[in-house]
C-alpha cells in the first residue's frame, strides 16, 4: 500500500516494530506517573514540575547531543541509550512496587530519563535518514514513525487506564520495563551500512558554534525552529492539564484522564495517516500554517466545552493539529538540512520541541492554580493562532520584498 510504502526497507521496519511496541510502555509509564503524582498531591504545579524534569535535559543538552552523535556510531549511541532506559523503567518500577511513594525521587528519575532522551531522540531521528534507501520516501517514514507513536498515544494510556482500576500502578511501570526487551531484540537484528565515522580535530564546542551559525543564518529552518518553540513553549503544554480536566471539570477517574489522551492520539494517527499518503513536493510549510490553525482552535473550543463528549472532541482535533505540525517541521528540517549538518539540525528541533515543552508545563502548571485550567487552556490557544499570524505576515512580507528586489 502506498502509506506503507517505507516498510519495505527491511531496517526501518525492524525499527517501526520494535519502538512501536516500547513507546505502549512509554505512555502507560507516563500515565501511571501522571495519576499517581496528582493522586497523591493533588497539586498543578508538581504535575508541571514532574514534565519540567523529565525533558528539560533536552533544552541543555540536545545542541551537545547533535555534535556528540556525530562523532560516533549512531547505532551503538541508540543501543546505549536504549538499554540506559530500560534500566530506568526498571528502577522506577521498583520504586512503586515497593510503595515507595516519594515525589523527590520520582522527579529525579524523570530528570535522569529526560538526560538519556536528550541523546535517544536526537540519534533516532538522524538515523532515520539512514533507514530509508530511497529519501523521497523520507517523508512517508517520517508520518509513518509519527503514526507510531501516536497509536502508542492510544494504546498506552487507554491499556493504563484498565491496569490502573484493575491490576494497580506497578503493572503499568514493569510492563514498560519489559516493553523495552523489543527493542533491543529489533536494532540487534538491524542491518545498517553507516558512513565511516570520520575522526575530527575540531572541537565539540566549534562544531556547537558551527550549527548554531548554520541554523540562525537560514531564515526558513530558524523561523520553522522559532515556531515550534513558540508552540511548545505556551501551547503543547496544555496537556498538562488535562489530569485536572478529567479529575476535576468532568468528575471522572483514571479512566477518563485515558479517553482524554486516547483521543489526542486518534487524532494524531488521522493526521498520521493524511501525512503519510501526500506526494514528494507537498510544502510542508503549508501544511505546518493550516496544522497550527485547527491546533489552536481546537484548544480554544476544548476550554469552552462544558459536555465530556465535546471535551474529548476537541482534545481529537488538538491531536490532528498538533501532530501534523510537529511533523511538517521535522520533515522540512530533515529535508532540507544540508547531510553534514542534519544532526546538528535536527538536534535544534528537538531541543525547541522537547527542551522548551517543560518551561511552558511549569509556565501552564502556575498559571492554572492562578487562573484556573479552562483560563489557561484558552490563553494558550490563542497565542498559538496569534503566532501563527504572525508567521504569515513576517513570510508574506519577506516573499513581497524579494518580489520587489526581483524585479529590474
Amino acid at each position: 500500500m502506498h502509506i506503507f510504502r517505507s516498510l519495505r526497507y527491511r531496517n526501518f521496519k525492524l525499527f517501526f516494530y520494535g519502538q512501536s511496541i516500547s513507546l505502549i510502555g512509554t505512555w502507560m509509564q507516563k500515565t501511571a506517573v501522571s495519576w499517581l503524582v496528582y493522586r497523591l498531591t493533588g497539586s498543578a504545579v508538581l504535575l508541571g514540575v514532574v514534565g519540567f524534569a523529565s525533558l528539560i535535559p533536552s533544552l541543555v543538552l540536545s545542541p551537545l547531543a547533535g555534535s556528540y552523535i556525530e562523532r560516533r556510531n549512531r547505532y551503538r549511541v541508540l543501543v546505549t541509550t536504549q538499554v540506559a532506559s530500560m534500566l530506568q523503567a526498571g528502577a522506577l518500577a521498583l520504586l512503586i512496587y515497593f510503595r515507595i511513594y516519594n515525589i523527590p525521587i520520582i522527579v529525579l528519575l524523570s530528570l535522569i530519563q529526560g538526560i538519556i532522551n536528550a541523546f535517544d531522540v536526537t540519534c533516532r531521528q538522524s538515523l532515520l535518514m539512514e533507514m530509508v534507501e530511497d529519501k523521497d520516501d523520507l517523508p512517508n517514514a517520517i508520518a509513518l514513525n509519527s503514526s507510531m507513536a501516536n497509536f502508542a498515544r492510544i494504546a498506552g494510556p487507554a491499556g493504563a487506564g484498565i491496569i490502573l482500576s484493575t491490576l494497580g500502578e506497578d503493572f503499568c511501570f514493569f510492563s514498560n520495563f519489559l516493553s523495552y526487551v523489543p527493542v533491543l531484540l529489533c536494532l540487534f537484528m538491524m542491518r545498517l551500512q553507516l558512513p565511516p565515522v570520520s575522526s575530527k580535530d575540531t572541537s565539540i564546542w566549534n562544531e556547537l558554534q558551527e550549527g548554531f551559525k548554520y541554523v540562525s543564518g537560514d531564515r526558513q529552518l530558524s523561523s520553522m525552529i522559532a515556531m515550534i518553540g513558540i508552540s511548545s513553549l505556551f501551547v503543547i503544554p496544555f496537556n498538562t492539564l488535562i489530569p485536572i480536566f478529567a479529575k476535576d471539570l468532568f468528575n471522572g477517574t483514571a479512566k477518563t484522564f485515558s479517553w482524554f489522551e486516547s483521543m489526542a492520539g486518534v487524532g494524531s494517527i488521522a493526521s498520521a495517516i493524511y501525512l503519510a499518503n501526500l506526494k514528494h513536493g507537498k510544502s510542508m510549510i503549508s501544511v505546518m500554517t493550516v496544522a497550527t490553525v485547527i491546533f489552536g482552535s481546537s484548544l480554544l473550543l476544548l476550554a469552552c466545552s462544558s459536555s465530556l463528549p465535546m471535551a474529548l472532541l476537541f482534545m481529537g482535533l488538538s491531536g490532528v493539529g498538533m501532530m501534523a505540525q510537529t511533523s511538517a517541521i521535522n520533515t522540512y528540517i530533515q529535508t532540507h538540512a544540508a547531510p553534514a549538518m542534519r544532526s546538528r539540525a535536527i538536534s535544534y528541533y528537538v531541543m525547541a520541541y522537547q527542551g522548551i515543552i517543560p518551561v511552558g508545563s511549569l509556565l501552564a502548571g502556575y498559571m492554572a492554580q492562578i487562573w484556573g485550567a479552562r483560563a489557561t487552556v484558552f490563553v494558550e490557544g490563542t497565542i498559538g493562532l496569534t503566532a501563527i499570524a504572525a508567521f504569515v505576515w513576517f513570510k508574506n512580507r519577506a516573499n513581497n520584498r524579494n518580489t520587489l528586489l526581483a524585479q529590474p
